[in-house]
Parts: C-alpha cells; sequence; structure tokens
C-alpha cells in the first residue's frame, strides 16, 4: 500500500476511487434495454445466451428447484442463513416509521402516513462469487416494509441453474418469484416488464458495470435506491488500535473486487508500518491474492496525518461506504463523522460482521455518495403521504395565510376554494 504524508498530498486527487465510468458502456445498455422493452422474454433469453453461455427454457425458479436446493445445501450453511435472517429481520423492523398528525393551528391537522410500495425487484450478482447474503440484505426489508409482490433475478450458472444458497437464501427471506437472468437484459426485464417477469416500482441491488448504467438509464421508469460501485473501505485508527486487525479489514475489502478501495488514516507512523507489513505477509497466503494484489496497488492508500482534525476530514471527505473506528476513545471519534455508510467501532467490530450476520444492511452508497444517500432500509420501500383536515373555523384563520399568497401568485382558483366554502362568515 502507498504510505503517504497528509501535508504532501493533493487529497481530492488521492481519495479518488477506481471508478465504474459508466459512460463507456451506455451505449451498449440502451441497446439492451431498447431490445428487452420491445421484444420481452425473446431479448433476455438471446442475451443470457451472449452472455453467459446459457439456453434458458424457462426463466422461473420452479417449487421443485427450491426444494431441491434445501436438501443439498450444507445444514452449518442452512443454519448460518436462517440466523442471520432473524438479525436481519429484528434491525429492520426498528425502522419501520409510524403514522403521525398534529394540530398545526386551532382546526388545522396534518400529519403523515405510512404505506408500502406494490413491489420490489432486487438483483443478486453472480459473477465473481455468489451472494445468499444481499439477497437477505434486499428482500427482508421490502417484505417487512409491506411490499406485496418482491422478485429477485440473478444470472444462471454454466448449467442453467442457480446455486443452492441463493435459492434458499431467497426463500428464507421470503421472495415471491426468482427468475434466471442477470445483467442489464435483467434490469430492462424488471423495469418494462415480459411476459415472463414482471414490471416492478422499485429496483435495489448491488451489480456490475453494465447493471449499474442499466439502473441509472431506467431511473424516472422505476426507482432504484441509489448508484453503487466497487466495495470500499477507510479505517480511522490511532496508536491503540491493533495493526494486525486492521490489516485482516483491509485483506476483506480488497479481496472484493480489483477495483476496492482500501484506505487507513491514523496519526501512528509507527501503526502505518505495523499495519502495512502484516497487508504484505497475509496477501501472501490469501486465496484470492491476485485480486487483493491488483486492488491494493490501484487503490490501497495508507494517510499519515499530524492532528486529529486532519483524520476527521480526510474520512468526511472520503465519505467511506465502510468505516472502521478504532481509537483510544471511539464514541468521541464517532461524534465528529457525518459521513459514512455504516461504521463499526472498535477492535472487535470487522465490517464483516455487517455484511453477514449483525443486523444491518450491507447494500450502501460507495465513490462518496454516503454524503448524499444512507444505506438500504425498509425506508426504502415505504411512500409517507401527508394527510390533513381541516374544520370550518380552522380553513377560516388559514385563508389569511393562504389567500394572500395564492393571488400574489396569481392562481386565483385557489384563492376562490377557500373564499367559496366561507362566503356565508
Amino acid at each position: 500500500m502507498d504510505i503517504l504524508k497528509y501535508s504532501q498530498i493533493d487529497l481530492e486527487e488521492t481519495i479518488k476511487r477506481s471508478e465504474q465510468d459508466v459512460n463507456n458502456v451506455l451505449g451498449t445498455v440502451s441497446e439492451i434495454l431498447e431490445n428487452v422493452r420491445m421484444n420481452r422474454d425473446a431479448a433476455v433469453c438471446q442475451y443470457t445466451e451472449k452472455f453467459d453461455g446459457v439456453v434458458i427454457d424457462d426463466l422461473k425458479v420452479s417449487e421443485s428447484e427450491i426444494e431441491e436446493a434445501y436438501k443439498t445445501l450444507d445444514d452449518e450453511l442452512l443454519a448460518a442463513l436462517k440466523q442471520a435472517a432473524d438479525n436481519i429481520q429484528r434491525f429492520h423492523e426498528k425502522q419501520i416509521p409510524q403514522d403521525w398528525e398534529m394540530e398545526v393551528n386551532p382546526g388545522v391537522v396534518a400529519g403523515q402516513i405510512v404505506r408500502p410500495i406494490n413491489s420490489a425487484g432486487c438483483y443478486i450478482p453472480g459473477g465473481r462469487a455468489a451472494y445468499p447474503s444481499s439477497i437477505l440484505m434486499t428482500v427482508i426489508p421490502a417484505k417487512i416494509a409491506g411490499v406485496e409482490k418482491v422478485v429477485c433475478v440473478t444470472p444462471p450458472q454454466k448449467d442453467g441453474k442457480i446455486l443452492d444458497a441463493i435459492l434458499v437464501a431467497a426463500d428464507i427471506a421470503g421472495a415471491d418469484e426468482i427468475y434466471k437472468v442477470g445483467g442489464a437484459q435483467a434490469i430492462a426485464a424488471l423495469a418494462y416488464g415480459t411476459e415472463s417477469i414482471p414490471r416492478v416500482e422499485k429496483i435495489v441491488g448491488p451489480g456490475n458495470i453494465f447493471v449499474t448504467a442499466a439502473k441509472k438509464l431506467v431511473y424516472g421508469q422505476v426507482d432504484i435506491e441509489f448508484p453503487a460501485g466497487p466495495s470500499e473501505v477507510l479505517i480511522l485508527a490511532d496508536e491503540t488500535a491493533n495493526p494486525e486487525f486492521l490489516a485482516t479489514d483491509i485483506l476483506a475489502q480488497a479481496e472484493h473486487d480489483p477495483n476496492a478501495s482500501c484506505f487507513l488514516v491514523t496519526g501512528c507512523e509507527e501503526l502505518a508500518i505495523k499495519t502495512d507489513e502484516y497487508v504484505k505477509e497475509l496477501t501472501e497466503v490469501a486465496p484470492r491474492r491476485e485480486i487483493i494484489e491488483e486492488s491494493l496497488s490501484k487503490s490501497g492508500k495508507i494517510i499519515i496525518t499530524d492532528t486529529f482534525t486532519e483524520a476527521i476530514h480526510v474520512t468526511n471527505e472520503y465519505a467511506p461506504e465502510h468505516l472502521i473506528i478504532s481509537t483510544k476513545d471511539d464514541d468521541e471519534t464517532l461524534s465528529h463523522i457525518n459521513n459514512a455508510g455504516s461504521i463499526f467501532l472498535g477492535a472487535y467490530s470487522p465490517v464483516a460482521a455487517g455484511d453477514y450476520g449483525s443486523g444491518t444492511n450491507h447494500v450502501l452508497p460507495t465513490g462518496g455518495g454516503a454524503k448524499m444517500y444512507s444505506g438500504l432500509s425498509t425506508e426504502a420501500f415505504i411512500k409517507k403521504p401527508t394527510v390533513q383536515r381541516l374544520t370550518k373555523d380552522g380553513l377560516k384563520e388559514l385563508s389569511k395565510t393562504s389567500v394572500p399568497i395564492a393571488e400574489y401568485e396569481g392562481f386565483y382558483a385557489h384563492a376562490n376554494s377557500f373564499k367559496t366554502r366561507l362566503r356565508d362568515d
């Protein structure tokens, strides 16, 4: 990893990620979207054969396939998926907002009600690895919110099947339908609908550059949670941190993707050097060594600051997807943090805890998106219509505010809707 002095860097340039430049694929993705919109299942099957090398006769996963997956799945993994689902369920249940109302003025009551969207599509990647955890993270919040139909899409394997763990996780999470399709064609199918795949109102879940581009292009036709890119971590640590622990967290992010970003920010030069030594040592024996090495060569950096204020500034400017805080007083450090997707406090809180079992969601904003977005939550699947109820006295009093503004803006019918109701007064 590059070890850099804060005083000697251009911070804006240094914190740039290995960004997915979707502009390079927009033309290709636009053609895929249009083809699927016009030709529906035929186009989906055409692209599945072209990109995945699989001929699919029936896009929908059958009940018998799910039942068979349960029979063949490892018992330990099955138990782990059920426990993870339970933790995710309990955490996300706390996120549901409640209906409320208040008396704004005498006779003027206003409030907000909570209602779910009708349908959601969950994209589950299937490229370098399979991600049953992502199904739990996307489907469970949607079902808690009350979404009536939750549809999962994921690329098929070379044998035309979906991995057992994916099918079981989808069933545990409560997915209503699962389809054997990935890539931009899957996003198109969810956005426009085909003979087999229903159109949905919102699409969530991470994916590659083609999936990201497709989600951006269909936004407006359907809703999306936020654009997502390669995984990233920033570790904010002081001299009290364990360098070996930090190194394992760096490798855990780097093994995701050659474009993953891994940063350590510290005021302790000794910690920086020791962590880097552990990173090199652990990389030598890592099963995904090639991916880790490419990732760290591109976007692996250790920044040594002179002051705590500088370290906080770097962290908030980077706005990491995952933030680990390992300092003498983690809560005090946390009080200065404004921008992060998910935060992990203390020596015994690795990012992997949030990836799999602590209950928090691992679908998070990347590329600085944490300055604007929160991670996926139950609230992503609900709407909050406002409600108001006025008495005649309330309307009369409010007319003193509303009528002058309406008439100034030239909306005389607006003003008249008050005046007509108050004509007899």
